[in-house]
């Protein structure tokens, strides 16, 4: 009986590699390399090993390292799940939403393992740099953003993420007190204000930003009227000199 030939471009399949969920275990595997080695010294080798399959399995799946890094991150976020629900109620509540979304994914020591591995490999390697740039900007706040139609959707995009990125380092990374024993909650309280502002905010104009959910103050560089409530104009009511 001869022996059926090898397809082109699929690794020989050995028993362990044959049983459903390889997939899903060389993600797993990869996220528990990746958060206890950081990106450098991750190699497919140790991912297919820790998965308990053929290396090339894992090149088969993913292609590169890159790629199934960027794979094994994408558990933590799910952006296609988690956009819906923070833009689902409107533009009312959405940096409460989001604040509170991604505090949650780093309390949870499931995701926060991995995203430690991010946030550690980004500041040194560009493919993890584009990860996060590619998840937390682009696939998630960029997407809420645009989906609000505000001016400017990027720019606000990337000061939501410069804000949520540096919580993340002081707390979980570098473990900055206070607010590495901070309550949660009270982080979510402290920062939804600023994420509702970057988000929803009038734009650079300096339009009011009373109308804002909160009811915020101005929006920047607005006059303030004076005492009665006119805008003190030349020679206008409420206070220039030869005002009424």
């Amino acid at each position: 009986m001869t022996e059926e030939p090898r397809r082109r471009g699929r690794p020989a399949r050995r028993a362990a590699d044959a049983r459903p969920g390889a997939r899903e275990r060389i993600l797993q595997a990869a996220r528990t390399e990746f958060a206890e080695r950081g990106y450098d010294r991750t190699t497919m080798r140790g991912i297919a090993r820790a998965a308990g399959v053929d290396a090339a399995l894992v090149h088969h799946y993913f292609g590169t390292k890159d790629e199934v890094f960027a794979a094994a991150i994408e558990l933590s976020f799910e952006p296609a799940m988690v956009v819906p629900q923070i833009l689902g109620q409107g533009a009312e509540g959405v940096g409460e939403r989001l604040a509170r979304f991604f505090i949650g994914v780093w309390e949870n020591p499931a995701t926060r393992a991995p995203l430690l591995a991010v946030i550690r490999s980004a500041l040194t390697h560009e493919a993890a740099a584009a990860v996060l740039r590619g998840f937390v900007l682009r696939r998630l706040l960029e997407r809420v953003a645009a989906e609000l139609e505000v001016p400017e959707p990027r720019l606000r995009a990337e000061l939501a993420a410069s804000h949520m990125v540096g919580v993340a380092v002081l707390r979980y990374v570098l473990r900055v007190e206070p607010l590495a024993s901070a309550d949660p909650e009270e982080i979510v309280r402290l920062v939804a204000p600023s994420l509702q502002r970057y988000l929803t905010a009038a734009d650079a104009a300096g339009e009011a930003a009373a109308d804002l959910p909160g009811g915020q103050g101005p929006a920047g560089g607005g006059a303030d009227p004076g005492p009665g409530g006119a805008d003190p104009g030349p020679g206008g009511a409420g206070g220039g000199p030869g005002g009424a």
